[in-house]
C-alpha cells in the first residue's frame, strides 16, 4: 500500500463527492491499479484530441479542444481516485507504487507530444515538454530515494502542467481563430503553453534539486 505521507497534498480529496465516488469504487471491488490504467486511456485520448485539432475545422475543431480538456481532467481525477481507493479504501497492493508512477509518465508524454502536434503547436516543443515533464517527475522520485522525501515543489508540477493545458484548451475552443477576426493570424496559445511547461519545468527541477542538495549537505554535517 502506498505510504500516505508520500502522497501529493490535494485539497480536492476533502470534497465529499470525490470521497463518495472513491468509496463507491472500493465497495464495487474496482482496484486502484485499474483506475491507474484508466488514467493512461484519458492521457492518450487527450493527446489524440489535441493532435486532431490540426486536421479539423469549425465545430469539430472546438469539440477536439474540449475533448482534450475533459480528458486531461479525467486523467487527474483517476490519478486522485486510485490513491484514495488504495489508502482510504484499503485496497492497496504490492504493485501499487509501480502503478502509481508508470501510468503518469505515459500520460504526460502522450498528452504533451499531442499538444506539440496540435493546431498552432510545434512538435519539437511537444517533445521538449514531454522530456521536461519526465525529468521533473524524476527529481521528485530522486528526493524520495535519497531520503529527502517526496518534493512536490512547482511551478510546473503535474497539477500545474495539466491546469495550464486545460485552460489553454478551453480558451482555444471558445476562440479558436482569435485574433484572426482582426486580420492577424490566430494566436498560438498551445505553443505559449508548451514554452511555459518547458521553462517552468526547468525552474521546478532546479528548485527540487536545490532542496535535495541542501538536505544531503545537512545530513553530511549531522
Amino acid at each position: 500500500m502506498p505510504d500516505p505521507s508520500a502522497r501529493r497534498p490535494l485539497k480536492s480529496r476533502d470534497i465529499v463527492l470525490f470521497q463518495k465516488l472513491a468509496a463507491g469504487l472500493a465497495h464495487a471491488g474496482v482496484s486502484p491499479n485499474a483506475i491507474s490504467g484508466a488514467s493512461i486511456v484519458f492521457g492518450c485520448l487527450a493527446g489524440l484530441a489535441l493532435a486532431a485539432t490540426a486536421h479539423c475545422a469549425d465545430w469539430q475543431l472546438r469539440v477536439c479542444w474540449l475533448v482534450a480538456a475533459v480528458s486531461i481532467q479525467g486523467r487527474l481525477l483517476a490519478n486522485m481516485l486510485d490513491g484514495m481507493v488504495a489508502v482510504e479504501g484499503g485496497k492497496g497492493g504490492p504493485t501499487g507504487d509501480l502503478w502509481n508512477e508508470a501510468p503518469d509518465r505515459v500520460s504526460d508524454v502522450a498528452t504533451l507530444i499531442g499538444a506539440g502536434y496540435a493546431a498552432g503547436g510545434d512538435p519539437l516543443l511537444g517533445f521538449g515538454a514531454a522530456i521536461m515533464a519526465v525529468f521533473v517527475a524524476y527529481t521528485r522520485a530522486l528526493g524520495a530515494s535519497v531520503g529527502a522525501g517526496q518534493i512536490f515543489l512547482g511551478p510546473q508540477a503535474k497539477p500545474h502542467r495539466m491546469a495550464l493545458l486545460t485552460i489553454t484548451c478551453i480558451v482555444t475552443a471558445a476562440l479558436p481563430t482569435f485574433p484572426a477576426v482582426t486580420g492577424t493570424p490566430p494566436s498560438p496559445l498551445i505553443t505559449i503553453a508548451l514554452w511555459i511547461v518547458i521553462l517552468g519545468g526547468a525552474i521546478t527541477a532546479w528548485r527540487r534539486l536545490s532542496r535535495i542538495s541542501s538536505y544531503l549537505r545537512s545530513k553530511s554535517r549531522s
